[in-house]
């Protein structure tokens, strides 16, 4: 840890002028009213991510030797085509080892910059288990995501720029998986003023970092679940670990539903397209999970290369868990005028109804029982609430 410096930290924000883009600061109150809350947009970084950062540096730092041995990789996406930019940027061979569940926009997008694909079986742990066999056996430099000091001292001009940006901010929200980026900012942030605080987010499918925060000792989770691709990491950086011990003040967790809510808002309110990973340090404050109320608050918005076809199952999750798209399931007696009475009431309450499914009763049932499953669009809990409450005055009974 005593390698990293400050000096390395101001050495790549320089390095990086022109290179990596020094992405807008935007206030974002309607997400978070109880604080001064604003976004640090990494999504809008080339390549999508902050990864572009650390990556670059790096490969910066190599020397001609080094760079002819070509360089490898793993990632879940964004650091690969951070590697892959810098290593068309120097003219070097790459090869980037990715999870075959790693979505194809980030698999495809990592190929356009001419590099060699390597597909892995399994999640994150496994790419790197293939690329570190691959660069001991070829002699190429591995570039590591996460637990490289030269890696963390790019993602640590994130920090600066925030500083520079927002030079009254008092707490800065940061997503964890391996630990470089907050690593990074933590370091850069506190050297410079100890008094801003310095929150992680990770996914609760996936917190190896958090469990080794809180617990004081290294924790290895034996598997990950989140669709938030970018921090499904199990293991924890040995380095990262030893600098967020030092200088991150907590380490929180937010559900997937609470990271789509999250996306969806910031789709709409902001007009921003975010990953999960990027997503979870602006779920974080609108849940309410740290002490922020009344602060000045900068979340940072790692990355936005989420794929389409995820996209919109994020949609709907986003939906229902904010009480805007609800499916209902009413018992009722099959007579005529039955689905008339439901639709007025719920017509009535201001809601759209946009499907309606039949289903015949059950063997419990009164003969002439069935089951009245209507999906429709609702403003926000207190509304459906409303309409719930609607039915039940009305005699219907809800499952």
């Amino acid at each position: 840890m005593s390698e990293l410096t400050f000096d390395m930290v101001h050495s790549a924000g320089q390095l990086l002028r022109g290179v990596a883009r020094k992405t807008d600061m935007i206030l974002a109150s309607e997400l978070a009213p109880d604080c001064d809350f604003r976004l640090k947009t990494e999504n809008l970084q080339r390549t999508g991510a902050f990864k572009i950062r650390g990556a670059y540096y790096k490969i910066a730092n190599l020397s001609e030797e080094e760079r002819a041995k070509g360089v490898a990789a793993c990632s879940a996406g964004n650091h690969a085509q951070g590697v892959a930019l810098a290593a068309q940027q120097f003219g070097i061979k790459a090869t980037i080892f990715l999870p075959e569940a790693a979505p194809l926009s980030k698999i495809e997008a990592t190929r356009r910059y001419g590099v060699d694909i390597r597909l892995s079986k399994g999640t994150y742990d496994n790419a790197y288990a293939e690329a570190i066999s691959f660069a001991e056996e070829t002699g190429s430099i591995f570039i590591h995501p996460f637990d490289d000091k030269d890696v963390i001292a790019g993602q640590a001009t994130v920090g600066m720029e925030i500083m520079e940006q927002f030079p009254d901010v008092e707490a800065i929200v940061v997503p964890v998986g391996g630990g470089g980026l907050i690593s990074g900012v933590a370091f850069a942030v506190k050297s410079l003023n100890p008094k801003i605080k310095i929150y992680g987010v990770q996914s609760a499918g996936a917190d190896s970092m958090a469990r080794s925060f809180r617990a004081k000792e290294y924790f290895c989770a034996s598997n990950v679940s989140t669709f938030a691709d970018g921090i499904a990491v199990k293991v924890p950086g040995t380095l990262t670990r030893e600098l967020c011990e030092k200088y991150v003040d907590d380490i929180v967790t937010v559900s997937d539903d609470e990271t789509a809510t999250a996306i969806l808002s910031m789709m709409e309110k902001q007009k921003l397209v975010s990953e999960g990973a990027g997503a979870v340090a602006v779920a974080a404050v609108m849940f309410g999970k740290l002490p922020l109320k009344n602060k000045k608050v900068c979340a940072v918005v790692s990355g936005g290369n989420i794929d389409v076809n995820i996209l919109s199952r994020v949609i709907d999750r986003g939906l229902l868990k904010s009480g805007r798209l609800t499916n209902l399931s009413i018992e009722l007696i099959d007579k005529p005028g039955q689905l008339m009475s439901v639709s007025s009431i719920i017509a009535g309450e201001g809601a759209n109804v946009i499907s309606v499914h039949y289903t015949p009763g059950g063997e419990d049932m009164d003969i002439n029982g069935c089951f009245l499953n209507i999906s429709m669009e609702t403003r926000n809990h207190e509304h459906l609430n409303h309409i719930k409450k609607a039915l039940i005055n009305a005699g219907f009974k809800l499952c």
